[in-house]
C-alpha cells in the first residue's frame, strides 16, 4: 500500500515522465497516417535534454518578467496535477485545496505568464502570438465556464473527483445529453488549445500561422526547455480532464496498492493513446481554417455548451 503523500507525488512524476512520451507518440502517429517516416517517440524528451545544455540568451530589453515566465507556468502546471483524478479516483491530501475551477485558474495563469513574458520581449513575432493567444483564449474561456456549469448541475458540485465518482457510478449519465454536449464541447476546446485544429499545427513553421509557438521565439536554454516541457504538461492535464473526468472514468485506481496504481497509470495512457489517434485523424482529415474563421470554431463550443447547460437545467434526469 502506498501512503497517500507518496500518490500524490505519484501523479506529480507521472505529469512530468509521461506528458513528452504522449507527445511524441502522437507526432509518430501523425507521420505514420501522413505516410512519413517521422521522429521517434522519444523525440521531445531528447530536445529537452538538448536545450538544457544550451546556453541561455537573454533578449536586450527584457525584465524580471521574462526570466520569471517559464518558471510561473511550470510551477502552475505542476500544481494541476495535485487537484485532478490523474492515477487515483479519491481525493488525495491536497486534491481539497481546489477544485476544476481552481485547475482552470492555474492553466490560465501559466498562459498568462507566458504571454506577458513574450510581450516584455518587444518582438514582434512573440508579441503577435501573445495578442493571438489572448483574443482566442477569450473565446476558449466562456465555453469552458459552461462546460464546468454542466459539471456542477450534474454532480452538484465542481469536484472533478465528485464528476468522476457520478459517472462510474450510474452508466445512464455517461449517455446523459447533457453531458455528451459538454463533453463535445471540451473535446472542441481541447483540440483549439493544443493547436491541432483549427488554424496552426504542432509542428508548424510558419510564422503566420502560429499562436503558441511564437510567444517562445526570444527563449533559449534552459528556460526554453521548461516551456516545451511545459507545453507537454498542459496537453497531459487536458487529456486526463477529458478522459477521467468527462468522457470515460473508469481505470482509475480506487485504492493505494501498488498493483491497482500501476494498471491506473497503463490505463490512461492506453486511454490517451486512442484520443491521441482520434485527433491525429481529425488533424490530417481535415484542411486548416483561416485565422478569421476560428471564431465559427469557437461558436460551435460554445453552442454545445450552452445546450448542455440548459439540458442539465431543465432537461430532468
Amino acid at each position: 500500500m502506498l501512503s497517500d503523500s507518496l500518490l500524490q507525488a505519484c501523479q506529480v512524476l507521472t505529469l512530468l515522465a509521461f506528458a513528452p512520451l504522449v507527445s511524441g507518440v502522437i507526432s509518430r502517429l501523425e507521420a505514420m497516417i501522413q505516410s512519413r517516416h517521422g521522429p521517434s517517440i522519444f523525440q521531445p524528451y531528447y530536445d529537452i535534454l538538448k536545450y538544457f545544455r544550451k546556453e541561455t540568451v537573454v533578449p536586450e530589453h527584457s525584465s524580471w518578467i521574462f526570466r520569471a515566465g517559464p518558471y510561473v507556468s511550470f510551477t502552475a502546471y505542476l500544481s494541476v496535477a495535485l487537484l485532478i483524478p490523474v492515477l487515483t479516483n479519491f481525493p488525495l491530501p491536497l486534491g481539497y485545496m481546489g477544485d476544476i475551477l481552481g485547475g482552470a485558474f492555474l492553466l490560465a495563469l501559466a498562459g498568462f505568464a507566458i504571454g506577458l513574458a513574450a510581450l516584455d520581449t518587444a518582438s514582434p513575432y512573440a508579441g503577435l502570438g501573445s495578442s493571438r493567444a489572448a483574443s482566442f483564449g477569450a473565446l476558449i474561456e466562456p465555453t469552458l465556464i459552461f462546460v464546468f456549469f454542466t459539471t456542477a448541475l450534474v454532480s452538484h458540485t465542481d469536484n472533478p473527483y465528485a464528476m468522476n465518482a457520478t459517472l462510474r457510478d450510474s452508466v445512464v449519465q455517461v449517455f446523459r445529453p447533457a453531458h455528451l454536449l459538454a463533453a463535445a464541447a471540451f473535446f472542441l476546446m481541447l483540440m483549439a488549445d493544443t493547436g491541432r485544429i483549427p488554424v496552426e499545427s504542432s509542428s508548424s513553421t510558419l510564422e503566420f500561422g502560429m499562436i503558441d509557438e511564437a510567444r517562445l521565439f526570444e527563449y533559449s536554454g534552459p528556460a526554453m526547455a521548461l516551456l516545451r516541457w511545459g507545453s507537454a504538461m498542459k496537453q497531459f492535464l487536458l487529456y486526463v480532464l477529458f478522459l477521467n473526468v468527462f468522457f470515460f472514468p473508469w481505470g482509475v485506481a480506487g485504492n493505494a496498492e501498488i498493483t491497482t496504481v500501476l494498471i491506473s497509470l497503463g490505463s490512461l495512457l492506453l486511454k490517451m493513446l486512442g484520443v491521441g489517434l482520434v485527433i491525429v485523424v481529425i488533424e490530417s482529415a481535415f484542411a486548416k481554417l483561416r485565422l478569421f474563421k476560428i471564431t465559427e470554431f469557437m461558436a460551435a463550443g460554445f453552442i454545445l455548451a450552452v445546450l448542455a447547460v440548459l439540458d442539465a437545467y431543465l432537461g430532468g434526469g
